[in-house]
């Protein structure tokens, strides 16, 4: 099917522009209500796996979806209870923590008022200033307090919308399918089975990378012998799963974490070192490898999306980022009014596009000679 061209390209390209923000705007506002339902998608389609092994050894389909389901929230538990002991002896530092800090912030302060001359007062003031702004921000209405919690105020729906999307599984996929015209059933069964097999491998692959990562970083804190090594590690690994920004964030927390026990330069140095390096691992081999060879998405196009999705629906919006751009990618390869996004959103060079529709000629003309030679020999 050919683009229409009967209408002009400033028309065609503000009704596209029209349902991006008509879509924006209801993220925004239905955030409290998609944003777990989208969570639960993902899930769903993660455990579809598991249920379908369950149903081959003959177990009844509610019985293999509850059975896939509780599988996943004890896992979750599980990482959930080791992850708060943790942090229970973590607390028991804190006093810690805030003497050295303490001490910290009073250097710092005598040495402000040596070099710059800002006097204990002035920099009180100011302080006092920036902290009123940081609290109004948070605490506001529509702040970020409640871009983040607002979602995550829901968590507690997403077992039951995970059971619901695994049990209406056929009915919602066939209601996608007679949505659209009969002639482009062939087309919109390809594009979802395209869309399940990209989320599944996405998923699939975060949760290699997030071990990954996690096993690379404790390795890396245990050797210097960083306290709460685990914990950090864990939390690093799943701050990790927002790209770009978690690992900045997992870095500061962990600095901060190491400075009770450990407040000698050398010892944070280290521990930056390690997750520089371990940063450097993800981002050239684990990432190009488990994660990227799934979802092809440029650079350019993920970092926007993670700032709009973090704008849109806080940290749960980050998270989702990346999928829901590889989702809108494969629709916009199948659509030909909409294919000009779709390049947009990819990685590919016009270079490697040509080849790589060279080959896909070539790969074609190669099977209609073995068919028709096939065909010749049955005759």
């Amino acid at each position: 099917m050919l683009p229409d061209t009967t209408k002009p390209f400033y028309h065609r390209l503000s009704h596209s522009l029209l349902a991006l923000a008509l879509i924006c705007v209801a993220i925004y506002f239905g955030q409290d209500i998609l944003i777990p339902l989208a969570l639960s998608a993902l899930l769903a389609v993660l455990l579809r796996p598991v249920e379908n092994r369950l149903i081959r050894l003959g177990m009844n389909k509610i019985v293999a979806i509850s059975l896939a389901l509780t599988l996943a929230i004890v896992l979750l538990s599980a990482l959930a209870v080791v992850l708060s002991i943790q942090i229970t002896e973590f607390t028991d530092d804190w006093p810690k923590l805030q003497r050295n800090v303490d001490n910290a912030y009073r250097e710092l302060r005598r040495w402000v008022r040596q070099e710059y001359k800002v006097s204990y007062r002035q920099q009180a003031q100011y302080l006092q200033q920036v902290r009123e702004q940081t609290v109004n921000s948070l605490s506001g209405e529509g702040g970020t307090l409640g871009i983040i919690t607002g979602p995550l105020g829901t968590l507690t729906l997403i077992p039951i919308y995970v059971f619901l999307l695994m049990y209406y599984r056929t009915m919602l996929l066939h209601f996608a399918v007679v949505l659209f015209p009969e002639k482009d059933s062939d087309r919109v069964r390809e594009v979802l089975g395209e869309i399940k097999g990209i989320i599944q491998s996405y998923m699939v692959g975060l949760l290699i990378e997030t071990a990954a990562v996690a096993g690379l970083n404790s390795v890396g804190l245990l050797i210097l012998n960083v306290q709460y090594a685990i914990l950090l590690s864990v939390v690093a690994a799943i701050l990790n799963l927002i790209p770009y920004i978690g690992g900045l964030v997992a870095t500061v927390l962990a600095l901060a974490v190491t400075f009770i026990n450990h407040p000698e330069p050398s010892m944070l140095i280290g521990v930056v070192a390690v997750f520089l390096v371990v940063q450097f691992i993800d981002n050239n081999l684990l990432v190009p490898l488990i994660v990227a060879s799934k979802v092809r998405i440029n650079a350019l196009v993920s970092i926007l999306g993670v700032l709009i999705g973090g704008a849109l629906a806080g940290v749960s919006g980050m998270f989702l980022s990346i999928p829901a751009i590889a989702i809108l990618k494969v629709i916009f390869d199948r659509v030909d009014e909409l294919r000009p996004w779709g390049v947009l959103l990819g990685d590919e060079t016009p270079e490697q596009s040509r080849n790589n529709l060279f080959r896909l000629k070539r790969r074609r003309r190669q099977e209609a000679i073995k068919s028709r030679v096939e065909s010749r020999t049955e005759s």
